[in-house]
């Protein structure tokens, strides 16, 4: 195979985790590493390094959009980001003394613990939520666009919402992944924001985590922009395709079978990373 057939594969198989990360919610970085590590041997650090650009590319058009249509709360993401851009500066750093096996067990944890957050069904405010004091005092309660009107809610739960995204932050520089599924729980369960803040404010805080942790990991040698650029051209293309797919087809059942896939893949990399072929 020479090296155009190979970047041909790379492109093609990063529009199916584009894809696939759309239609799950799981987004493409956390298919992509899988599909490089174990279909074409990449070392998981490079790996890694490719699926930060390819976040960071996603990330940035649909926040932009999210932050217009004023659903993403930025008060509450510049502030959680102080936690997600220091655990992903250590994360990414920390990477760097970590074995690959070692990463690779950790990352089929997390694709694990992905899956089973996917489908949880979200928090909708009910409007009599009491006031938090530290919400209060940083003025993070707001309101977001319904059909019935602007639907106003209060922030709750900083200091847990703040602890869990300095782990998101960790596991993002450490395993190259947007760590959207945990930020969304936090947003959601720790801090009771509305579902579709939470996953618009995910999505706008993902691409400034990916940021940090890419500095990172341009600074130790491990972005190759010969896999970055291929990686990240074919899961835009694949989003792009997802985004649009959601609204024709049955959601819950894409869910269902693409969190599946999520599993298989978890336990893949479990097993390659306790077996020591990664």
């Amino acid at each position: 195979m020479n090296v155009a057939e190979l970047v041909a594969l790379v492109w093609l198989g990063s529009i199916a985790a584009g894809l696939v990360g759309a239609l799950s919610g799981l987004g493409g970085g956390i298919v992509v590493i899988p599909m490089l590590t174990l279909l074409f041997g990449v070392d998981i650090r490079y790996a890694a390094g490719a699926a930060l650009i390819s976040v960071i590319a996603t990330s940035s058009g649909a926040a932009s959009a999210y932050v217009r249509e004023g659903y993403s709360n930025l008060r509450v993401g510049m502030f959680l980001e102080m936690a997600t851009t220091v655990g992903a500066i250590a994360g990414a750093t920390l990477a760097a003394y970590l074995p690959g096996s070692t990463i690779a067990v950790i990352f089929g944890f997390v694709l694990l613990a992905s899956a089973a957050f996917s489908g949880h069904a979200g928090h909708e405010p009910s409007g009599d939520e009491p006031a938090d004091p530290i919400a209060g005092r940083l003025r993070l309660d707001a309101s977001y666009p319904t059909q019935a009107g602007p639907q106003a809610y209060r922030v709750q739960g900083v200091p847990a919402g703040f602890a869990m995204m300095l782990v998101a932050g960790t596991l993002s520089g450490l395993l190259g992944i947007g760590s959207g599924a945990l930020k969304v729980l936090a947003l959601d369960w720790a801090m009771r924001l509305p579902f579709k803040v939470s996953t618009t404010t995910s999505n706008f805080m993902i691409g400034v985590t990916a940021a940090a942790s890419a500095g990172v990991y341009l600074n130790r040698g491990y972005i190759d922009p010969g896999l970055a650029m291929p990686v990240m051209l074919g899961v835009l293309v694949g989003s792009l395709a997802g985004a649009r797919l959601l609204t024709r087809l049955e959601a819950t059942a894409l869910r269902r079978v693409f969190v599946l896939v999520i599993v298989v893949l978890g336990i893949e990399m479990i097993f390659e990373g306790l077996s020591g072929r990664i």
